[in-house]
Protein backbone atom coordinates (compact mmCIF):
# COMPACT_ATOMS: atom_id res chain seq x y z
CA UNK A 1 0.00 0.00 0.00
CA UNK A 2 1.32 3.39 -1.12
CA UNK A 3 1.50 6.53 1.85
CA UNK A 4 -0.93 8.06 -0.32
CA UNK A 5 -3.20 5.02 -0.14
CA UNK A 6 -2.50 5.22 3.58
CA UNK A 7 -3.01 8.58 4.39
CA UNK A 8 -6.59 8.05 2.70
CA UNK A 9 -7.49 5.09 4.59
CA UNK A 10 -6.64 6.89 8.29
CA UNK A 11 -8.29 9.77 6.83
CA UNK A 12 -11.78 8.29 6.36
CA UNK A 13 -11.15 6.33 9.37
CA UNK A 14 -10.94 9.32 11.59
CA UNK A 15 -13.85 10.68 9.58
CA UNK A 16 -15.54 7.37 10.32
CA UNK A 17 -14.90 7.78 13.64
CA UNK A 18 -15.31 11.42 14.16
CA UNK A 19 -19.21 10.36 12.84
CA UNK A 20 -19.34 7.66 14.79
CA UNK A 21 -18.28 9.87 18.08
CA UNK A 22 -21.11 12.97 17.07
CA UNK A 23 -23.71 10.29 16.42
CA UNK A 24 -23.25 9.06 19.52
CA UNK A 25 -22.92 12.15 21.01
CA UNK A 26 -26.14 13.64 19.00
CA UNK A 27 -28.50 10.16 19.75
CA UNK A 28 -27.45 10.73 23.22
CA UNK A 29 -28.58 14.65 23.08
CA UNK A 30 -31.70 13.51 21.30
CA UNK A 31 -32.54 10.25 23.59
CA UNK A 32 -31.73 12.44 27.05
CA UNK A 33 -33.90 15.29 25.72
CA UNK A 34 -36.44 13.55 24.05
CA UNK A 35 -38.67 13.70 27.17
CA UNK A 36 -38.10 17.55 28.38
CA UNK A 37 -39.87 16.14 31.83
CA UNK A 38 -36.83 13.77 32.87
CA UNK A 39 -34.33 16.95 31.95
CA UNK A 40 -32.16 17.95 34.63
CA UNK A 41 -33.61 21.73 34.06
CA UNK A 42 -37.30 20.18 34.02
CA UNK A 43 -36.28 18.64 37.74
CA UNK A 44 -35.07 21.72 39.07
CA UNK A 45 -38.37 23.64 37.74
CA UNK A 46 -40.57 20.64 39.53
CA UNK A 47 -38.56 21.48 42.57
CA UNK A 48 -39.60 25.16 42.50
CA UNK A 49 -42.61 26.54 43.90
CA UNK A 50 -45.81 27.09 41.16
CA UNK A 51 -46.78 30.58 40.68
CA UNK A 52 -50.66 30.25 42.01
CA UNK A 53 -53.24 29.54 39.28
CA UNK A 54 -50.71 27.76 36.80
CA UNK A 55 -48.43 25.17 36.25
CA UNK A 56 -45.18 26.84 36.19
CA UNK A 57 -42.09 27.53 38.47
CA UNK A 58 -41.85 30.56 40.40
CA UNK A 59 -39.16 31.60 38.44
CA UNK A 60 -40.68 32.49 35.38
CA UNK A 61 -41.28 35.69 33.37
CA UNK A 62 -43.85 33.21 31.35
CA UNK A 63 -45.88 31.02 31.52
CA UNK A 64 -47.68 28.51 28.90
CA UNK A 65 -49.98 25.39 29.87
CA UNK A 66 -50.30 23.69 25.96
CA UNK A 67 -53.23 21.29 27.29
CA UNK A 68 -55.12 24.61 28.46
CA UNK A 69 -54.29 26.95 25.67
CA UNK A 70 -53.57 29.92 28.31
CA UNK A 71 -50.52 32.22 28.81
CA UNK A 72 -49.91 33.89 31.96
CA UNK A 73 -46.81 36.70 32.61
CA UNK A 74 -45.47 36.55 35.84
CA UNK A 75 -43.08 39.11 38.08
CA UNK A 76 -41.68 37.60 41.71
CA UNK A 77 -43.63 34.60 41.87
CA UNK A 78 -46.81 36.23 41.01
CA UNK A 79 -49.59 36.80 38.07
CA UNK A 80 -49.32 40.13 36.75
CA UNK A 81 -51.53 39.16 33.41
CA UNK A 82 -53.88 36.35 32.59
CA UNK A 83 -54.47 33.78 31.77
CA UNK A 84 -54.59 35.54 27.99
CA UNK A 85 -56.11 32.62 25.40
CA UNK A 86 -53.26 31.54 23.34
CA UNK A 87 -53.17 29.49 20.20
CA UNK A 88 -49.99 27.03 19.69
CA UNK A 89 -48.91 24.77 17.21
CA UNK A 90 -50.41 22.04 15.58
CA UNK A 91 -49.69 18.57 14.24
CA UNK A 92 -46.33 18.07 12.64
CA UNK A 93 -45.57 21.68 13.93
CA UNK A 94 -46.08 21.60 17.63
CA UNK A 95 -44.79 24.12 20.26
CA UNK A 96 -41.89 22.54 22.16
CA UNK A 97 -42.24 22.17 25.79
CA UNK A 98 -39.52 23.87 28.10
CA UNK A 99 -38.69 24.40 31.27
CA UNK A 100 -35.95 27.72 30.99
CA UNK A 101 -36.33 28.79 27.69
CA UNK A 102 -35.26 32.71 27.47
CA UNK A 103 -36.15 35.91 24.62
CA UNK A 104 -33.42 36.16 22.79
CA UNK A 105 -34.84 38.60 20.51
CA UNK A 106 -38.14 40.64 20.00
CA UNK A 107 -39.28 42.24 16.84
CA UNK A 108 -42.23 44.81 16.58
CA UNK A 109 -43.25 44.08 13.29
CA UNK A 110 -41.84 41.15 12.18
CA UNK A 111 -42.50 39.13 8.84
CA UNK A 112 -42.26 35.71 8.88
CA UNK A 113 -39.47 33.87 6.44
CA UNK A 114 -41.19 30.81 5.99
CA UNK A 115 -44.42 31.18 5.74
CA UNK A 116 -46.59 33.35 3.19
CA UNK A 117 -49.72 35.11 4.55
CA UNK A 118 -52.98 35.26 3.01
CA UNK A 119 -51.61 38.03 0.61
CA UNK A 120 -48.62 35.69 -0.89
CA UNK A 121 -46.22 38.07 0.95
CA UNK A 122 -44.06 37.23 4.04
CA UNK A 123 -46.91 36.57 6.75
CA UNK A 124 -46.92 39.25 9.43
CA UNK A 125 -45.82 38.60 12.76
CA UNK A 126 -46.25 41.48 15.00
CA UNK A 127 -44.97 41.63 18.58
CA UNK A 128 -42.49 38.88 18.15
CA UNK A 129 -40.88 37.92 20.98
CA UNK A 130 -38.55 34.95 20.38
CA UNK A 131 -37.87 32.18 22.69
CA UNK A 132 -37.02 28.80 21.31
CA UNK A 133 -34.94 27.18 18.36
CA UNK A 134 -36.58 26.84 14.95
CA UNK A 135 -37.96 31.20 15.63
CA UNK A 136 -40.44 29.59 18.13
CA UNK A 137 -41.77 33.14 19.22
CA UNK A 138 -44.75 34.79 20.94
CA UNK A 139 -46.49 37.00 18.53
CA UNK A 140 -49.81 38.34 17.60
CA UNK A 141 -52.26 37.11 14.88
CA UNK A 142 -54.92 35.30 14.10
CA UNK A 143 -56.44 32.80 17.10
CA UNK A 144 -58.97 31.17 14.50
CA UNK A 145 -55.58 28.60 13.37
CA UNK A 146 -53.19 26.64 14.45
CA UNK A 147 -49.18 28.28 14.36
CA UNK A 148 -46.44 26.70 12.94
CA UNK A 149 -45.43 26.07 16.63
CA UNK A 150 -45.33 29.54 17.84
CA UNK A 151 -47.31 30.95 20.92
CA UNK A 152 -50.04 33.47 19.17
CA UNK A 153 -51.71 35.73 21.52
CA UNK A 154 -54.48 38.36 20.26
CA UNK A 155 -52.79 41.77 19.02
CA UNK A 156 -53.84 43.60 22.52
CA UNK A 157 -52.24 40.63 24.14
CA UNK A 158 -49.01 40.24 22.37
CA UNK A 159 -48.63 43.60 22.55
CA UNK A 160 -48.18 43.86 26.29
CA UNK A 161 -46.14 40.50 26.02
CA UNK A 162 -43.95 42.98 23.36
CA UNK A 163 -43.70 46.19 26.25
CA UNK A 164 -43.79 43.27 29.08
CA UNK A 165 -41.18 40.76 28.33
CA UNK A 166 -37.12 41.50 27.69
CA UNK A 167 -34.17 39.31 26.49
CA UNK A 168 -33.34 37.75 28.77
CA UNK A 169 -36.01 36.35 30.37
CA UNK A 170 -37.47 33.17 31.22
CA UNK A 171 -40.29 31.51 29.44
CA UNK A 172 -41.88 27.68 30.59
CA UNK A 173 -44.16 26.10 28.35
CA UNK A 174 -45.63 22.72 29.75
CA UNK A 175 -48.81 20.70 29.55
CA UNK A 176 -50.14 21.36 32.65
CA UNK A 177 -51.33 18.49 33.77
CA UNK A 178 -47.82 16.26 33.13
CA UNK A 179 -45.99 19.37 35.05
CA UNK A 180 -48.57 19.33 38.04
CA UNK A 181 -47.60 15.26 38.30
CA UNK A 182 -44.04 15.69 37.99
CA UNK A 183 -44.30 17.92 40.99
CA UNK A 184 -46.18 16.27 43.07
CA UNK A 185 -43.73 13.20 42.48
CA UNK A 186 -40.49 16.02 42.85
CA UNK A 187 -42.64 16.31 46.49
CA UNK A 188 -43.46 12.87 47.27
CA UNK A 189 -47.12 13.38 47.28
CA UNK A 190 -47.73 10.57 44.53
Amino acid sequence: MSRTERLRRRRGVLVTGLVLVAGVGLGGTAIATADPEQSRVATQAHAEPAVPGTPCAASVRACVDLETRQAWLVRDGKVTGGPFRVTTGGEGKATPVGHSFRVYRKEADHRSGEFPGPDGRPARMPWSMFFADGGIAFHGGDLSRESAGCVKLGARDAQRFFETLQVGDKVQVVNGSVERRHRAEARGRV
